[in-house]
């Protein structure tokens, strides 16, 4: 089973950027669909991107649409998320998840359902300030 560290967080002023990382191990990654959710605090968690085992096809959320790029690289075993224009609502623990059978239907619909992921990282914490 695939095991996966996130990376990157930090502090952040509004309008800035940050690219988070998530390194898998123990497992052939690029047999899971990856995606990145986040959790502010009070709010429930949130999937804001997905991409599929190949990296072609990827899915955004509202929220990030626009300012974010989900990719992976399969040789490093490594999912990426660049998010830029950061505004204090992206505030929140950013989770790496991956997902080894994924559901026939609309990846919206693949992302909603945290069920689909099976491991889950620790998260790296973003905030964003004024």
């Amino acid at each position: 089973q695939v095991q996966v560290v996130e990376s990157g967080g930090g502090s952040v002023q509004v309008g800035g950027s940050l690219r988070l990382s998530c390194v898998a191990s123990k497992g052939t990654f690029s047999n899971y669909y990856m995606a990145w959710f986040r959790q502010a605090p009070g709010k429930e968690r949130e999937g804001v991107a997905l991409i599929s085992t190949s990296g072609v096809v990827t899915y955004y959320a509202d929220s990030v649409k626009g300012r974010a790029t989900i990719s992976r690289d399969n040789a490093k075993n490594t999912l990426y998320l660049q998010i830029g224009r950061l505004n204090a609502e992206d505030t929140a623990m950013y989770y790496c998840a991956a997902a080894h059978n994924v559901p026939s239907g609309h990846l919206a619909t693949i992302l909603r359902n945290e069920t689909n992921f099976n491991y889950w990282g620790q998260g790296t914490q973003v905030t964003v300030s004024a």
